[in-house]
């Protein structure tokens, strides 16, 4: 299996979830996991990392954690049989939305890094709702991150997903104020050396990051999460370069390790000639409401044939519009995303008549 050297580069993957089950909106995920775990085998295919269980796979918009639990566990034995990188996502989602109390936030952080360990996983340990409602500053964020790096059984990813994201995050690190913000996470960082194997950040802003990315310690990767800005920001510049942690990279999976082995090779401009086509993309794919990005991301790969159907857990894919969801399809068509283009145009077509677009 080819895999990627320069850089430490993961998607983060969807899900499918299984169009036979009687489920609701509210209820519990219900996911097809033949196909899902075969879209991991297709990333793995192509040198690229997993990312599991992350907000791509819907944490917190329809994936629960019984599901999200039992897709770790599957994901980590199929890495087993290829030799596939994976990281997953360790979170509190199941403590209820509101009313935690940090010792709750503590222990559900410590109940799911206990199972990725177990499992095999890189633990990223994401940004929660329920501790940006329980925090009352900074102090709260260090001791309770502290103590969950100390007892980690290894180097971990931490996780700062902005507000444009999840709203719910908004003052994660204790502070609305982001230099503020940044400065809690560095001094984290520099209190546990060892423990911290990089920091995805996903706040959209490649100044931040890049100033970010200068103050961490050497052996501290910088993964980025800026689905507007990745190619220069992989890329780097003469000071370094992040590594990646992506959402766009589900669908763009083959033109991104293409892209990434022409890095590899030293070529920093066939590299950028790559993959800055495709940011047009990724920036109609994640405009505001930027959370929603994921129906994009799945409409994608039902129009690639990763999947027989477009439906998601929570019913997601009625989240964005269908001239949004048509847009896509262009844009990632310009790109030779789909590798039976007629396949691709005939399930469009089939989607726009179904919801009254016939021929518009």
């Amino acid at each position: 299996m080819p895999t990627a050297g320069s850089r430490t580069v993961f998607a983060a993957a969807h899900v499918v979830p299984d169009p036979r089950a009687d489920t609701t909106p509210d209820g519990p995920a219900a996911l097809d996991w033949d196909a899902t775990l075969a879209f991991r085998h297709h990333l793995w295919s192509h040198g690229l990392g997993v990312a599991e269980a992350m907000d791509t796979a819907q944490r917190g918009m329809g994936l629960d954690w019984p599901a999200a639990a039992e897709l770790i566990r599957r994901s980590a034995a199929e890495a087993r049989t290829v030799g596939g990188r994976l990281a997953c996502g360790v979170g509190t989602d199941q403590l209820p939305p509101h009313g935690a109390f940090l010792e709750d936030v503590r222990a559900a952080y410590e109940e799911q890094l206990g199972l990725v360990e177990d499992a095999g996983g890189r633990p990223v340990l994401m940004a929660s709702r329920q501790l940006a409602a329980a925090a009352t500053g900074p102090d709260d964020y260090a001791e309770l991150y502290g103590h969950l790096l100390r007892q980690a059984a290894g180097p971990v990813i931490l996780h700062w997903l902005g507000p444009m994201f999840d709203p719910a995050l908004e003052g994660y690190w204790g502070s609305t104020d982001l230099d503020a913000a940044t400065d809690t996470l560095v001094h984290l960082i520099a209190d546990h050396p060892g423990k911290v194997d990089g920091v995805k950040v996903s706040l959209l802003d490649a100044g931040r990051e890049v100033r970010l990315r200068r103050r961490l310690p050497t052996s501290v990767r910088c993964y980025t999460g800026d689905d507007f800005h990745y190619p220069e920001l992989i890329a780097g510049d003469d000071h370094g370069f992040s590594d990646a942690l992506l959402g766009i990279f589900d669908p763009l999976a083959p033109l991104a390790a293409e892209a990434v082995r022409l890095l590899d090779g030293g070529d920093r401009a066939g590299f950028r000639a790559a993959l800055d086509p495709t940011v047009a993309l990724s920036r109609h794919l994640f405009q505001a409401p930027t959370r929603y990005y994921k129906t994009g991301v799945v409409l994608l790969a039902w129009l690639a044939g990763h999947q027989s159907h477009f439906s998601m857990v929570g019913g997601l894919q009625a989240a964005r519009s269908l001239p949004h969801l048509r847009r896509a399809y262009q844009l990632a068509d310009g790109l030779g995303l789909f590798p039976d283009g007629e396949l691709a145009a005939a399930r469009m077509a089939k989607l726009l008549a179904v919801f009254g677009m016939e021929g518009t």
